[in-house]
Parts: structure tokens; sequence; C-alpha cells
């Protein structure tokens, strides 16, 4: 199996809390890996140490055969045009119209004529449902329009490996599906390596291959996506199946969101 993404025994701490207590974890590159769990666990926290957007205290982080742990920006130039990220915040240009945020990626790469990134763009807009909306910035854009425009510019350069902090995140249930099935086409045709976030996990479990549960800043359960609802362990059909009594009770998550 060759690996895209592989952590060994990773902790990162914010002040006092310790958010990751020695996470292992593995990708295949192809494979479609989601992460749920409750606030706070350490689950957005994961995407961007793998990005090397952040850095852990402790342990190793490969990515495409590459260590990002310790790396400079300068450094991680290279790897980072290999990736496509959905961030949950849109993190989007205000300097930038539409068009312009999505093609960035292509942009930074380089080596694409001025013709070509106009289709990728146009085609990508079309896909999520934003055709005609090129030359809006993103001012003008609702919450909704601006994950869309993330997503575009995620997916526009056919990265190695995509991740998706919160893809769909307040979005419609018919939305919510026409972005998955969007996304699941992408990943089928590039072979591309997901790793992806979502509180929405009927919607997600239908998407990845696998699920990883993290709670209190380990990996509580990895498995099938298909089966995650009757998985061994209590806590994971508890929070699964929307039950947040006993172990992930309501006091239990605002004190992690503390």
């Amino acid at each position: 199996m060759s690996v895209a993404i592989s952590l060994r025994d990773v902790h990162k701490r914010f002040g006092r809390r310790e958010v990751l207590s020695g996470i292992t974890l593995e990708v295949a590159k192809g494979a479609k890996l989601g992460l749920i769990g409750p606030a706070a666990s350490g689950k957005s926290v994961i995407l961007k140490l793998v990005c090397g957007l952040d850095h852990p205290d402790r342990g190793d982080i490969d990515v495409l055969g590459e260590s990002v742990v310790g790396k400079r920006e300068v450094q991680l130039g290279d790897l980072r045009q290999r990736i496509g990220m959905l961030f949950q915040n849109y993190a989007l240009f205000d300097f930038l119209d539409v068009k312009g945020n999505v093609a960035f990626p292509l942009e930074q790469r380089g080596g694409f004529a001025a013709d070509d990134i106009a289709k990728r763009v146009e085609t990508r807009l079309r896909a999520v449902g934003l055709a005609g909306s090129e030359h809006k910035l993103t001012g003008e854009l609702s919450g909704g329009m601006k994950k869309r425009v993330g997503i575009a510019r995620a997916t526009v350069a056919d990265a190695e490996i995509v991740i998706y902090d919160e893809p769909t995140a307040g979005l419609d249930p018919v939305t919510t599906q026409k972005i998955y099935d969007l996304l699941a086409e992408d990943q089928a045709r590039t072979g591309a390596t997901v790793l992806a976030v979502s509180s929405d996990v009927v919607a997600l479990a239908k998407f990845v291959d696998e699920i990883a549960f993290l709670y209190e800043g380990k990996i509580l359960y990895r498995g099938p996506a298909a089966t995650v609802a009757d998985a061994p362990d209590p806590i994971v059909r508890q929070f699964v199946r929307g039950d947040l009594e006993g172990p992930l009770s309501k006091e239990k998550t605002q004190e992690a969101e503390a």
C-alpha cells in the first residue's frame, strides 16, 4: 500500500489543553478518509498539521513522502501546490473577485495558458452552481456561495491530495448532496487522496471509504464508513446516532469548547 499521509505519535497542545495525544494515522493514496468527533476534538488541527500550517509539539508527519515537521513556509511551497484545501472559514481573498480566487492555485503553480485557466475556472464555477458569478467580490457573496467558491478553488488544479474542512456546512440538504456528488466525481476522475472533516456524518459517510472518530485527543475508532453507526464502541455509536447523553453530554462538549 502506497501511503499519501502519515502521522506518527503526533501531540499538540494549546496552552494547558492537549488537543492531540499521540495520534497515529495513515491514509493510502487514492483513499477517502473522513474525520468526525465532538467540538474541539482536534479534527481541524490535524488538517492544518498535514498542510504544514501548524506544527506538532511532538511526532512525525509525512505528506506525499515528504516530512512537513519543522519546515519553513518557503520550504513547503512545492508540496502545497500538490494539495487542494477547503478552509472552514473560506479563506477567500477579498481583493480578488470570484474568478480570481478560483484561478489563484493555477496561477501560483504556473504552466497553464490563460485560456486554459479561464476554461478550468468556468467549468468549476458551473459545477458548483455559480456560473455568472465570476466578477462578484467576496463581500457580495452569501456564506453558502463563499463555501462553493472555496470548493471550486480547492478542486480546480486536480491536486494529488484534497482536504475539506466542513465542505457543506450551512448548505441545504439538496445542495449538500449535489456538492458531495461533485466531490465524488472529482475524486473518481483524478484519483486524489481525500481527507475530510464534517459534522454531517450521514452525508460524509456516503462519500468517504472510512471514518476515524476523534475523542479526547485520540482516535477512538477507525473503520468502514458504511458501518460506523454500528461501531463497537458505545461513545462512537452515541455520537453518530445523534444521542449526546452520557459520555458526550452537552456539558462535556461545552467544556471542550472552552
